[in-house]
């Protein structure tokens, strides 16, 4: 089975400085059709105008991935991590027992476009903690790139959950084919572009819920980039 969340049916919030659309029920935006899916509970795509960003906030008991698209993203939390992600980075913070954070565009000019992913943890009260990875276009070019997972394996950023993260960019006409293990369900968030999964259409923003299906069969239809979650 396949449930498609079109991108003009998601929440959205619009600030001044900041436009977001909420794939999930989010903040003061709550759909009880979409509070999340799995252990997925949050897929914010942002746009931050130049010079502005989210002040100190907190968080806690979350794995929160930060993927850049466009700009560039300053960092600044409470374990004395300070970074710029740009497209190409991929950033997970745990919040485990509470994390302070601010994210913040450092361009003057520039906007920045980012997803930013929440996923329950296996366990409250972890000890946090910050990775931070860098993945080449070749490495994700017509090809699924493992960039997160339980064990950190390939090299992926380190998840304490049974999920696993995917990213690739397809070049018109090109497809990737993701095996589903019995059992297991994915989610497949279109960042750019257009595809068919599994013959069916998704547009930029939309995203779908698969279960009970045997893989994940993806064909773009120009120029794409998405994630692909694998999830327990």
């Amino acid at each position: 089975m396949i449930r498609i969340r079109k991108a003009d049916e998601r929440g959205r919030t619009r600030l001044r400085w900041l436009e977001s659309y909420h794939t999930f029920s989010f903040g003061t935006y709550y759909d009880p059709q979409h509070p999340g899916f799995r252990t997925l509970r949050v897929i914010n795509e942002d746009r931050v105008q130049p010079g502005q960003g989210f002040g100190t906030h907190s968080h806690r008991d979350m794995e929160i991935i930060s993927y850049v698209l466009d700009g560039a993203l300053e960092h600044r939390d409470s374990l004395d991590n300070g970074s710029v992600i740009r497209p190409g980075d991929v950033q997970l913070m745990r919040a485990g027992t509470g994390v302070m954070h601010s994210e913040y565009n450092p361009s003057s000019e520039d906007f920045v476009h980012f997803l930013q992913i929440w996923i329950l943890p296996d366990e409250q009260g972890l000890a946090p903690a910050y990775e931070q990875r860098h993945f080449p276009l070749d490495a994700r070019r017509n090809v699924l790139r493992r960039v997160a997972s339980r064990n950190g394996r390939d090299d992926s950023l380190r998840l304490h959950q049974d999920a696993e993260l995917y990213a690739t960019i397809l070049e018109h006409g090109h497809s990737v084919i993701h095996e589903l293990a019995e059992g297991r369900h994915a989610w497949v968030q279109v960042a750019r572009g257009r595809v068919r999964l599994n013959g069916l259409s998704l547009q930029e923003g939309d995203g779908a819920a698969l279960s009970d299906e045997p893989r994940a069969e993806i064909v773009a239809d120009g120029a794409a980039e998405l994630l692909v979650f694998d999830l327990g």
